[in-house]
């Protein structure tokens, strides 16, 4: 199969373009590289802007894949016109030229950021998405673009990530799993704003086989899917960060816990990608912290601006 994977070069598409190449697809990103490009020589890549692609560009793929957009609420809260256009106008756009362009699939990496606050209920796919910040409300309108073109013969899917986490050649620092064990492993300390508010959370190798899952799906199967390994407290996400870390480097490592409001508190089924895309994540908190130990040799520095998104994203706002 011929994929087009849009955002490709970032944090999950790093994993996941590989990922595909190895089960046999050919695989071209097309990416701005904000974050530059760790992708293997043999993926080809092009600089350039989505909203300049049109049908003709298109005709040569099966299935698109959309990881591009603004990927969390620091970037979408300092720019909010970017965020909506990005996340929100951007993928509808894309997946109406996909369409058009006789395309099967389009396969639209979406958040369960759309949530919002879910008190202490397990939300399934069919649960209210209430988020009244700016992220979750730009990845709603993305969703509900992309599905808007479903037809019998177009398949879109929207897959609602919990937060991933974990060792990717584009490497981040600004996930929750991966700034603990950043400040464990250099100030031996672990802060924690809230510690019993959920999140669900995903190793980023289980995030790409979800894509891969959705790739691959009976031609029939659309719609919107949870993906999350889990759902967490805060607090015990700090307190399993803490066990693995203690016991790779022998250290003792503190955690400090604070009281600061956050109405972002949602956990979720991932019951429906198990029974129809035979979605099984593999990579719990033990595992995210091991890759990212495994793989200090890979990405070094911990300070790089590279990864950290929303330092990236200012630097470019300050030079356009």
């Amino acid at each position: 199969m011929k994929l087009m994977i849009a955002g490709g070069a970032g944090y999950i598409g790093s994993v996941l373009s590989p990922m595909l190449q190895a089960r046999g697809h050919e695989v071209d990103v097309v990416d701005l590289c904000w974050f530059g490009n760790q992708l293997p020589s043999d993926i080809p890549v092009t600089r350039r802007d989505l909203f300049t692609v049109v049908p003709e560009d298109l005709e040569a793929y099966d299935q698109l894949i959309f990881l591009a957009g603004l990927s969390n609420d620091p970037m979408a809260e300092f720019d909010p016109a970017m965020n909506f256009i990005h996340n929100g106008a951007l993928p509808a756009y894309l997946a109406f030229r996909a369409k058009q362009a006789g395309l099967s699939r389009f396969i639209y990496a979406s958040s369960c950021s759309v949530y919002g606050y879910t008190v202490d209920t397990l939300y399934d796919e069919e649960s209210p998405a209430v988020c009244a910040y700016p992220y979750g409300i730009s990845k709603l309108l993305g969703e509900r673009g992309v599905l808007q073109e479903q037809s019998e013969h177009f398949s879109a899917i929207a897959l609602r990530q919990g937060t991933v986490n974990g060792y990717s050649p584009r490497m981040r620092f600004d996930l929750i799993v991966n700034t603990m064990f950043k400040t464990a492993v250099t100030e031996k300390k672990i802060r924690v704003n809230h510690p019993d508010i959920w999140r669900p959370l995903i190793d980023v190798r289980d995030t790409a086989e979800a894509f891969v899952r959705a790739v691959e799906a009976p031609a029939e199967v659309s719609g919107v899917f949870n993906v999350a390994y889990d759902n967490f407290t805060i607090g015990d996400v700090a307190k399993a960060v803490r066990k693995e870390v203690e016991s790779i480097y022998g250290i003792q490592v503190e955690i400090e816990m604070n009281r600061i409001a956050d109405l972002r508190n949602y956990k979720v089924s991932s019951e429906k990608a198990r029974a129809q895309l035979g979605f099984n994540p593999r990579f719990g908190i033990a595992e995210m912290v091991q890759s990212l130990a495994g793989h200090r040799d890979a990405y070094g520095d911990f300070i790089k601006r590279e990864f950290y998104n929303i330092q990236v994203f200012k630097a470019l706002a300050a030079d356009a």
